[in-house]
């Protein structure tokens, strides 16, 4: 499955695709606003979309900067905070350990070490204003554009990647951690609700995958080996943007509830090609035909099986890969 992906955040890639594209600025107000409240797990946003309002022009797109920035001031203080306690930990475990090792100190040392690395590689991140590509990595709970139609307009929202089907229990994140992904051969079963009513896009340019270190090896588990994770990045060849069918939901709450709304989606998978299942890996992300974009996102003037061969008429580049850094 596709368990991380860097989705594309430039608002000029979806306007070559729909010139009449425009952003739902009312979406992005209520998520930056929702994201200063505390929540579990917490609401992650890309640094690439908050670039997005930079350069604000209008009011709305200035009260989303000023929250991306008391967020961004907040967080600074936060880390600095904890940095302060872990730095004291370290050296409470490191004078303890002068006087006699034990297992508590070392495992404050340990701990302390870990988290202070932690701490400083986000402040870094926070502070720097060079553009990465791990700007534009999402993982699932995290927040990402994805383009839909909408009342025959197109407009970019940003959604959760993972995805909260109308009409299930909240809790349906817990019980199918996994519904980041929209199995193609589940499309007509646990995603009914979706497939053929409410579709979307998202412009992707590498993925990332959990891989089992004997599958990509090709070989069986030796005599008490224990299963080892490895990450693998999968790039196109040549590289160009992917658009990647997504299947999304709009989750109200039912009646009594205190949960708010949710605009969430899932990306498309399929049987992998060979050098996906060369590697290890049995899935694989849908990249859509430009000519057959339109057709998925109105998913409404099409039959199930006219929508299933759009995803059967998919791009097929060749996915090079390597081990994440």
């Amino acid at each position: 499955m596709c368990y991380s992906a860097a989705v594309k955040a430039d608002f000029k890639a979806y306007r070559r695709l729909f010139p009449k594209a425009r952003l739902d600025l009312k979406t992005f107000y209520d998520t930056y606003w929702r994201r200063k409240k505390p929540a579990k797990p917490p609401m992650r946003m890309t640094r690439a979309m908050e670039a997005w309002f930079a350069d604000p022009q209008t009011d709305e797109e200035h009260a989303i900067k000023t929250m991306i920035e008391e967020f961004n001031a907040e967080q600074l203080q936060l880390l600095g905070e904890d940095l302060f306690k872990q730095r004291k930990r370290l050296a409470d475990a490191q004078r303890a350990l002068q006087t006699k090792q034990t297992k508590k100190a070392l495992e404050d040392e340990r701990i302390a070490t870990n988290k202070i690395a932690d701490g400083l590689a986000k402040l870094e991140s926070l502070r720097r204003t060079d553009f990465r590509e791990s700007d534009t990595r999402v993982f699932p709970l995290w927040y990402a554009p994805v383009l839909i139609i909408e009342n025959g307009e197109p407009i970019v929202r940003p959604m959760r990647y993972l995805c909260r089907p109308q009409g299930m229990p909240a809790s349906v994140d817990v019980d199918y951690p996994g519904i980041y992904n929209a199995r193609r051969n589940s499309l007509r079963k646990f995603w009914r609700g979706q497939f053929g009513h409410t579709h979307g896009l998202a412009i992707v340019s590498t993925f990332w995958e959990n891989v089992k270190l004997h599958d990509a090896e090709h070989r069986e588990l030796r005599p008490a080996e224990k299963p080892k994770n490895i990450v693998l990045q999968f790039r196109p060849q040549p590289h160009e943007e992917m658009l990647v069918a997504c299947l999304v939901s709009h989750w109200t709450p039912p009646p009594g509830s205190d949960e708010p709304d949710l605009w969430s989606f899932a990306a498309v998978t399929d049987e992998p090609p060979p050098e996906v299942a060369a590697a290890g890996h049995d899935r694989c992300i849908v990249p859509l035909r430009p000519e057959n974009v339109n057709a998925w996102l109105n998913p409404e003037q099409h039959s199930l099986d006219e929508l299933d061969a759009l995803l059967e008429d998919k791009e097929h580049p060749y996915y090079e890969h390597r081990l994440a850094a």
